[in-house]
């Protein structure tokens, strides 16, 4: 049985049924059943789970039972683990248990250990009559990896011939050995002599300028290549929609992007090497045929047994590796949320419990790491042995050759020469091997981000241009993260028309910011139409559609650099006229000017210099540096003082565009000319709104409970 990683926070119930129909024959793989089912960042439930496993042809038998009965499962099964995850039971024996995580990997687990995470519910499965075996989905290829890379073949091709041009001088230098030891040592020829030593002294000098070029050659590609292929990907990863990333943990995504320098490295210098070595191991071989066949068959046999050393134990590597990787990447996602997160923490006074947390996962990645390197350690070892035994045995029957007359010492030696580089030849191809198949690895994590169905940012030629107006209709709409989970907005629909300033409030969690998220584009609705213009929201195409929306939304965040590149989002025609007055309208101009640096005072890391009040106008100056016609705010003067507050709503009025205001607070809701009252995801009624603040405070007070 083989191990499938989760790549989202919360797909191991999937995770787990794409093992066990795999051990049933169903290769139908992880990708293909998040597609089929996806799940929401609240997992699945055991209900949620079988209904999946019926789908898919499996009879399902939920159990209750204690450590003792576990060796009378029907393996493999499905286990609850931690009241929070599932895992793979793949074997009991007396003294432990075997468990594919889908987070850790194969884990062999004393009974003690299993005991303290195992809940005691499983789940049996068995193949229905409608479940069919199916073959593995199709590799992804290099190109889906890494898209279109200029230069790739033409720069390969350069590496090759001047890795070509240097094997001739290696083939070369064993000759030099054997004349001055056959012709010059016995004739005492000094003449020879000089004339074999320059010669192959001005060989030596052109070879050291070849394997200059040669590096320069690939350095300059592995560079190049990298900046391509690193883009791509990055190109690809910020297209993704944004329920990819609210699924996924920040340090898992990183550390998969890493996999490119990886694949990059293997298809540069790895892939021209292995051609190399190819080459170069028939052509020593054949020297050494014609040496003498009985050395070669001496070194053949030890180069076959190293061969397969190397196959048996490429899956133990290969798991050992993927554990590490895993490991890394937990690590990381620890460290990124503590920095992200330092203030929670030390207002709670939590540092040493993080430092803990951080520590036992650092230790679990240096024990990963320290596996690996005691795994290439044994098997260098291994190596060392069979090669030293065979280079024992080769010069033990070469002298005997020699002594019998069948050699010269100068053909022994020359035969040596070639013997090693064969040796290490056809070493350096099994290890290239072993390479290229670990790429499947990389391949595979990255495939999670480089297979994502990208966001429709345009819809293509047949795309509808931006409408004339923007009258938004909303019909029917609605919306859940998932199969089986609550609806969040359900037969929602409203109309706002153009130039309209409409408030929508209600109690929290009844869908409001989900509905804002689902008019911007950022969610795809589960059901019914958003319609602006009168054309559907997905034919006009996201990148037009954004050209003419701004919005401040809850959770919005500022990026490091200064004011002025923050308030224009680092455009690069940036109008300073524009910034100043999207900083006015938001109330927040003099607050900037106050600063030793004006505009462009730096902000720290993600605005960590700012108040939270500034932090909130200057993401509304920003939103409104892109004059939109369409204008969202989620909670946008929560953190303002009631001044302030009217100065922004004041501004924010006598713009001619059409407003869509999320609020909870007496005075922006009062700013609306509608308000429209939500109730567990749909629009309950509709109340007019008007200027004085009183009766903003009347239609609050309506909101339902």
């Amino acid at each position: 049985m083989e191990a499938i990683v989760q790549s989202e926070a919360a797909e191991c119930g999937l995770a787990c049924l794409a093992m066990v129909a795999a051990h049933h024959g169903n290769r139908i793989g992880l990708r293909e059943l998040r597609r089929r089912y996806p799940l929401s960042l609240k997992g699945a439930s055991l209900a949620q789970v079988m209904d999946i496993a019926g789908q898919m042809g499996f009879m399902c038998r939920p159990l209750r039972l204690d450590l003792e009965h576990l060796k009378e499962l029907q393996l493999p099964c499905i286990l609850h683990w931690n009241l929070n995850h599932f895992v793979v039971l793949s074997r009991v024996r007396r003294r432990d248990v075997i468990v594919f995580d889908p987070s850790l990997g194969k884990r062999v687990l004393p009974l003690a250990d299993f005991s303290r995470h195992f809940t005691g519910i499983a789940l049996e499965l068995s193949p229905g009559a409608d479940m069919r075996p199916s073959a593995p989905p199709a590799a992804v290829t290099v190109s889906q990896l890494t898209g279109r890379v200029i230069g790739l073949w033409r720069g390969l091709g350069l590496v090759l011939l001047l890795s070509l041009a240097l094997q001739v001088f290696v083939l070369l230098a064993p000759f030099f050995m054997q004349w001055i030891v056959d012709h010059v040592l016995i004739a005492a020829d000094s003449d020879l002599l000089t004339v074999l030593g320059v010669g192959f002294g001005l060989a030596l000098l052109l070879q050291i300028g070849i394997s200059m070029v040669r590096g320069w050659a690939v350095i300059h590609l592995s560079s190049r290549l990298g900046l391509q292929w690193t883009g791509n990907v990055f190109s690809h990863l910020i297209r993704l929609p944004l329920e990819f990333y609210e699924k996924r943990h920040l340090g898992d995504i990183t550390s998969r992007m890493g996999s490119v320098q990886a694949i990059q490295r293997t298809l540069t210098t790895s892939f021209v090497e292995a051609l190399i070595d190819g080459l170069m191991a028939v052509v020593t071989l054949g020297m050494m045929l014609l040496y003498s066949w009985k050395l070669a068959l001496v070194t053949l046999l030890a180069v076959g047994l190293y061969s397969i050393t190397r196959a048996l134990a490429f899956r133990a590597l290969r798991n050992g590796t993927e554990q590490q990787l895993m490991a890394a990447a937990h690590q990381q996602s620890h460290l990124l949320e503590s920095i992200r997160g330092i203030q929670s923490i030390k207002v709670a006074g939590r540092e040493s419990l993080r430092r803990s947390g951080y520590y036992n996962l650092m230790n679990e990645t240096v024990n990963r790491d320290i596996w690996l390197a005691r795994f290439g350690l044994a098997f260098g070892s291994t190596s060392q042995v069979i090669f030293g035994l065979e280079r024992i045995a080769v010069i033990w029957i070469g002298a005997a050759l020699a002594i019998q007359n069948v050699f010269s010492v100068g053909m022994l030696i020359a035969y040596l020469a070639y013997k090693d580089q064969f040796a290490q030849r056809i070493g350096g191809l099994v290890d290239k091997w072993v390479e290229f198949r670990m790429l499947r690895l990389h391949g595979e994590r990255l495939s999670d981000i480089v297979l994502a169905e990208p966001e429709a940012c345009d819809a293509g030629a047949g795309a509808q241009g931006l409408p004339p107006d923007v009258r938004i209709e909303v019909d029917g709409l609605g919306f859940r993260y998932a199969s089986g989970e609550p609806w969040v907005l359900r037969n929602c629909s409203m109309t706002i028309e153009p130039g309209e300033s409409v408030a929508i409030v209600g109690a929290s969690g009844c869908g409001k910011t989900t509905l804002v998220k689902l008019l911007l584009g950022l969610l795809t609705p589960t059901e019914g139409k958003i319609r602006v213009g009168g054309e559907p929201l997905d034919k006009i195409g996201m990148e037009r559609y954004r050209r003419i929306v701004g919005a401040v939304m809850q959770d919005d965040q500022l990026f490091a650099g200064s004011i002025n590149d923050n308030i224009s989002f680092e455009d690069e025609g940036v109008d300073e006229g524009r910034v100043h007055a999207a900083a006015k309208l938001a109330a927040v101009h003099d607050d900037i000017a106050a600063m030793p640096m004006g505009y462009h005072s730096l902000i720290g890391d993600m605005g960590t210099t700012l108040s939270g009040g500034q932090k909130q106008r200057v993401i509304l100056a920003r939103a409104l540096y892109r004059q939109p016609r369409l204008l969202f705010l989620d909670e946008a003067t929560s953190h303002l003082d009631v001044e302030r507050e009217r100065l922004v709503n004041d501004a924010v009025r006598q713009l001619d565009l059409t407003r869509v205001i999320i609020a909870h607070r007496p005075e922006t809701i009062a700013s609306a000319d509608r308000v429209l009252v939500m109730h567990e995801g749909a629009i309950m009624r509709e109340l007019r709104s008007s200027a004085p603040q009183d009766e903003g405070r009347h239609v609050v007070g309506e909101m339902p409970a």
